[in-house]
C-alpha cells in the first residue's frame, strides 16, 4: 500500500456491524419487510452491507470524505434499482401493482420522475450514508481510517457481487421483466460517470474557517434531518412533478446547509451523528404507518417496527456516548 494512504485500523467489529446494519436500516427500519423476514438478511447483508462497506473502505483508503461517499451511494442506488430490481423501468414490479412509474412518467426514458428521485434518495441517504455514519460514530477514533486490509477489501467486493447476483436471480425468478438495452446502457454510463465524479471532487480544505460558535448545535441538524426525511417519505406521489420537485428540493437544501456549515471550525462528529440520527428516526416512525411490501400486516408487524425503532434509538445513544468518551468537542 502507498505510504501516503491511510493505514487500516482493522476495526473488524465495526465492519461486520456495518454489513448487517445497512440492510436492517434499508428494509426493516423502513418497514418494507416485517421482522419475521429477518432470515432474508442472508441475501440482503452481502448486497446492502457489502455495498456500504465497500463504498466506505474505498473512500477512506483514498483519503476522501463524505462527498465521495454520498456520490458513490447514489451510484449504488442506480446499480440496485436499474440492474438488480429494475424498478426504475418496470411498470409492475414483481406484479405487486404498486404503480411506481405512474407519477410524473417520462415516456422517452421509460421512467417515473417521482419514483426515480424518491428511490435514489432512499438509497443515497438511508441505505448507505446513514448506516456508515452511525457505525463510524461508534468508533470515533477510527472514523476516517480504513477498517480492512487488502484481503478484507477483496472479500467484501466478492460478497457484494455474490449478493447482487443472488438478489437479481431471486427477483428475476419472480418477475421476468427485462429493461431495454438502451436503459441498461444509459444506467451503466451514469454509474461510471458518478464514480469518476466521486473521485474528482475537490478535496476539502485542510483548515476550516469561521468562528467556532458559527454552527448551530447538533440538535438543530438532527431536527432538520428528521423533518426533511419525514417530508420526503410522506409527500404524496399523486402530486406528480410537484412531488418530484419537493423531494429534490429538500435533498439539495439539506446538502447545501451541510456543505456551508461543514467547513467551519465548530463542525464536529456530533453534527454528522445528528444528521444520521434524524434520518434513521424518520424511517423509524414512518414504518408504523406503512404496510410492508412483502410479508403481510398484523400486530406482529407493529411489534417488529417497535423493536427496530428501539434498536435505532439505542444505537444512536451508544454512538453519542462513544463520541463523548472520545472527546467529541474536538473539531472534525
Amino acid at each position: 500500500m502507498d505510504s501516503s494512504q491511510p493505514q487500516p485500523s482493522h476495526c473488524l467489529p465495526a465492519a461486520i456491524g456495518l454489513v448487517f446494519l445497512a440492510p436492517l436500516v434499508a428494509e426493516f427500519l423502513l418497514g418494507n419487510l416485517p421482522i419475521k423476514m429477518l432470515p432474508a438478511l442472508i441475501v440482503l447483508a452481502p448486497f446492502y452491507g457489502g455495498g456500504a462497506l465497500l463504498i466506505r473502505e474505498i473512500t477512506r483508503r483514498a483519503g476522501r470524505g463524505w462527498p465521495t461517499i454520498v456520490v458513490l451511494a447514489l451510484a449504488y442506488g442506480i446499480v440496485e434499482e436499474a440492474f438488480t430490481t429494475q424498478t426504475l423501468f418496470n411498470p409492475d414490479y414483481m406484479h405487486l401493482h404498486l404503480h411506481l412509474l405512474d407519477s410524473a412518467y417520462i415516456p422517452a426514458l421509460g421512467i417515473g420522475a417521482w419514483w426515480t428521485i424518491f428511490v435514489l434518495a432512499l438509497h443515497t441517504v438511508w441505505s448507505i450514508s446513514t448506516p456508515v455514519a452511525l457505525i463510524e460514530a461508534t468508533v470515533p477514533r477510527h472514523a476516517s481510517t480504513p477498517w480492512l486490509g487488502k484481503w478484507g477489501l477483496a472479500l467484501t467486493a466478492i460478497l457484494f457481487l455474490i449478493g447482487a447476483a443472488a438478489n437479481t436471480a431471486i427477483g428475476f425468478r419472480t418477475d421476468h421483466f427485462l429493461a431495454s438495452p438502451a436503459q441498461f446502457a444509459t444506467s451503466a454510463t451514469t454509474v461510471i460517470l458518478l464514480v469518476v465524479v466521486a473521485f474528482r471532487l475537490p478535496q476539502p480544505a485542510n483548515t476550516a474557517t469561521g468562528p467556532a460558535e458559527s454552527v448551530p448545535s447538533p440538535w438543530f441538524f438532527g431536527l432538520i434531518a428528521l423533518a426533511a426525511g419525514s417530508a420526503i417519505l410522506v409527500v404524496p406521489p399523486g402530486w406528480g412533478w410537484w412531488a418530484a420537485a419537493i423531494i429534490l428540493g429538500l435533498e439539495l437544501g439539506v446538502a447545501a446547509l451541510v456543505l456551508f456549515f461543514g467547513r467551519t471550525l465548530a463542525w464536529r462528529p456530533a453534527h454528522k451523528l445528528a444528521l444520521a440520527a434524524g434520518a434513521a428516526l424518520s424511517y423509524a416512525w414512518h414504518a408504523f404507518i406503512q404496510a410492508p411490501v412483502l410479508g403481510g400486516t398484523g400486530l406482529n408487524v407493529r411489534i417488529g417496527n417497535a423493536i427496530f425503532a428501539l434498536g435505532a434509538v439505542l444505537l444512536i445513544a451508544f454512538a453519542a456516548r462513544r463520541l463523548r468518551a472520545a472527546g467529541q468537542h474536538a473539531p472534525a
